[in-house]
């Protein structure tokens, strides 16, 4: 995995984990004030999917020219 995929997952992690923090559980998950938290939550693990997406990309572009 390249450094900046590295550094963007590490990036993604702590974003996911400050929303998990931030979300407030005695209100329920889908109050209209944790709804921010959840749609950063979303984009978060989209982030961390394409991640993958684009570093097994890299690795498929590198290894045809082989």
């Amino acid at each position: 995995m390249k450094t900046i995929y590295k550094v963007f997952l590490v990036l993604l992690v702590i974003f996911i984990a400050f929303n998990l923090y931030a979300i407030d559980w005695s209100l329920g998950v889908l109050a209209d004030e944790n709804a921010k938290f959840l749609f950063s939550l979303g984009s978060g693990i989209v982030g961390i999917f394409l991640v993958f997406i684009l570093d097994t990309w890299s690795k498929l572009s590198t290894g045809s020219r082989k």
